[in-house]
């Protein structure tokens, strides 16, 4: 197992963490991709810990809180040192039924980091995360609020989940201003059927110093190797909860080259797929998800399988990047700005 440094912080990571969005029980969405019960959950812990994994991410909303509290228990169980792990979750999602249960406001995350660690047992988290954008609450409330839960000891770093490059950006530069602690991570969807990342959010990760968690590295277990063009599973997650998007005929061919990769390789195609995630330049960690023993082990296999740079060029090409504006027109500006000549214009 390898360790990254999480953006511009001291704290190293495992380059694949465990996930728990399929701890606990629940009803509605949560119940599609949850409902592990305690001992289910304990031996997929103590499974990726044996494997090196120190790196957990969780939410409040996770089967309603309860994949909180079974990660909490799991770790008193299993007699795990609080120093040997690093505790990510994050707040955002409805927690009830009143209009001040859910969002970024103050009022929202003071209450829901004291709720979180309740039910985790916990007097800190390592990683304090909005879980996505809030269109009400001011930015600058939000990050004041985040500042002071760093400051009171419940949180020692705060990042952020499916947030936009510009607002990123926009939140960075008010912590500036105010000298507030500042984000050290953003948890987004990648995958090598879903690369609108690397457009705008990638570079600004790169050039501001922030560490990227990979959620849905699988997209949604599409890249399970379950899914063909010949046909689809009988079972998986997708069969009842189609998410993330994904342009199906197009990843189509990228399976089938990965396909052919992984028989070439004798690993699997969920292997070859997250071994081209932890390539990449900007993942520091990638989020792994499993309801069975078999799953966790293939998953925790591809820190050990190494992709050279003709493959990796084989599954860019495989499935490359849509070219979008103005992505299209910087190259462009780039590629002549270099050809001009002190004192001359560029060639148009």
């Amino acid at each position: 197992m390898k360790y990254n440094r999480l953006g511009r912080t001291g704290l190293l990571v495992s380059e694949l963490c465990m996930g728990t969005m399929t701890f606990g029980e629940s009803e509605g969405m949560w119940s599609v991709m949850g409902g592990l019960q305690q001992d289910a959950v304990n031996g997929l812990v103590r499974q990726a810990l044996d494997a090196g994994i120190n790196f957990i991410d969780t939410a409040n909303v996770y089967s309603e809180g309860r994949s909180e509290e079974v990660t909490g228990k799991a770790l008193k169980d299993l007699g795990i040192s609080r120093s040997e792990v690093v505790i990510a979750t994050k707040a955002l999602g409805p927690m009830g039924e009143g209009v001040n249960q859910r969002g970024a406001s103050r009022y929202h995350l003071m209450d829901q980091i004291d709720a979180s660690l309740a039910r985790m047992g916990l007097d800190h988290v390592d990683l304090y995360q909005i879980h996505g954008w809030d269109p009400l609450t001011p930015v600058d409330e939000t990050l004041r609020a985040l500042d002071d839960i760093v400051r009171s000891g419940r949180a020692r770093y705060i990042g952020v989940s499916n947030w936009a490059a510009w607002q990123i950006a926009k939140a960075l530069g008010i912590c500036e201003r105010l000298s507030l602690h500042r984000f050290a991570s953003l948890q987004a969807y990648y995958s090598i059927a879903g690369r609108d990342l690397e457009h705008e959010i990638a570079p600004m990760l790169e050039s501001e110093g922030l560490g990227l968690m990979v959620w849905s590295p699988l997209a949604g277990g599409f890249l399970s190797g379950k899914y063909t063009r010949s046909g689809e599973a009988e079972s998986g997650r997708r069969t009842s909860f189609d998410f993330p998007p994904v342009d199906k005929e197009r990843a189509f061919d990228v399976i089938e080259t990965m396909q052919a990769m992984a028989a070439d390789k004798g690993c699997s195609v969920p292997q070859i797929a997250l071994a081209w995630l932890l390539a990449k330049p900007a993942v520091t960690s990638v989020i792994v998800g499993a309801k069975r023993p078999e799953q966790l082990a293939d998953n925790l296999g591809a820190s050990d399988l190494e992709l050279t740079a003709d493959e990796m060029a084989t599954l860019d090409s495989a499935m490359p990047r849509s070219p979008i504006y103005p992505g299209w027109m910087i190259e462009r500006q780039g590629g002549y700005r270099q050809g001009a000549k002190a004192g001359e214009a560029p060639r148009s």
